[in-house]
């Protein structure tokens, strides 16, 4: 079955920068096995950093995940009113900073990041998930994100497909492109076209979902009805009534893509009691991780770094 030359040209280019250097990096590492579909190693992706312990998105909750031994970090980016992209999930900035103490003239208001300047992005300090604010944190830039995860760790740029360009702009300048991988839902034919615009390019991965009749299954199916084989997919499903997954996982692996799951919340992974919680709550965590590894999943993404890479260290599936 064809792999389409996009994806090709990002293996090469992989594997050249790699062969170039002087030595490996551990990011290079990772994301040789981020290409390798038969590596029964398991890549761990953190979603928003440590943000159990440090403000999201922001740069000690990456450096955080890095100490963890994470593999990936998943990021989200907006972009500001003079065209600099940040990290953040919201698109203002309400959650995730003090802004009613610095907009006092508006504090019922959540000023929105497309319409604030970076300089007023800087003004704001950072909250930590129990609303603590951190006086000392910012919102970081991509730039700043990226020159601190260089060749340390892989990076998920989430909702970032939109901003495709601009991205590929700073990675390229930084020498990261192949360690940062980007995900999205769009239609294969429109994919193509934008990849085809660059000679080289980030990782690129579909998010398709595991339910029939759903627009996520369908686009699973263009992917497979091509002979399309992206580096992996990203499942996800809401329910295991019909044994949807274990059907979907099959049709990946078989086609040679990995696999890519989500632990995060059950409506990403069948239900309560298939996710990172229930795994923390178990007596043993391989009672709800163990399901993913025998349906040939390779990346996780988890809100839990630290309880599923020990898990994984102990079964023989998390060490490069």
């Amino acid at each position: 079955m064809k792999r389409i030359l996009w994806f090709l040209a990002a293996l090469a280019a992989a594997v050249s920068c790699a062969s170039a250097a002087r030595s490996i990096s551990r990011a290079d590492k990772i994301a040789a096995e981020i290409h390798n579909p038969s590596s029964k190693y398991v890549v761990v992706a953190c979603h928003r950093g440590d943000w159990r312990n440090w403000p999201e998105n922001s740069i000690p909750a990456i450096e955080s995940v890095i100490q963890m031994g994470a593999d990936i970090v998943e990021i989200d980016i907006k972009m500001t009113a003079d065209s600099v992209l940040v990290l953040s999930h919201d698109g203002d900035v309400k959650r995730c900073t003090n802004f009613s103490r610095v907009f006092r003239s508006q504090p019922d208001k959540s000023p929105k990041i497309k319409d604030l300047t970076l300089a007023e992005i800087k003004s704001l300090s950072l909250k930590r998930s129990q609303g603590v604010t951190v006086d000392t944190l910012r919102m970081p830039t991509l730039r700043e994100a990226l020159e601190c995860t260089k060749d340390r760790i892989c990076v998920n740029v989430d909702q970032g497909y939109e901003f495709y360009d601009q991205v590929l702009a700073i990675t390229e300048e930084l020498g990261v492109t192949d360690q940062v991988l980007i995900k999205g839902s769009k239609p294969l034919e429109m994919v193509e076209a934008k990849l085809a615009q660059h000679p080289h390019n980030m990782m690129y991965m579909p998010i398709v979902n595991a339910e029939p009749g759903n627009k996520g299954f369908d686009l699973l199916n263009s992917y497979m009805e091509r002979g399309v084989v992206p580096l992996a997919y990203e499942v996800c499903w809401g329910t295991n009534e019909g044994k949807c997954f274990p059907a979907a996982a099959k049709r990946v692996l078989d086609q040679g893509s990995k696999l890519w799951v989500n632990t995060l919340w059950g409506s990403l992974c069948g239900g309560d009691g298939n996710d990172d919680d229930a795994a923390f709550q178990a007596a043993d965590p391989g009672q709800v991780y163990q399901q993913y590894l025998d349906a040939g999943a390779s990346m996780i993404q988890t809100d839990r770094p630290e309880l599923l890479i020990g898990w994984l260290k102990k079964q023989g599936r998390h060490t490069l």
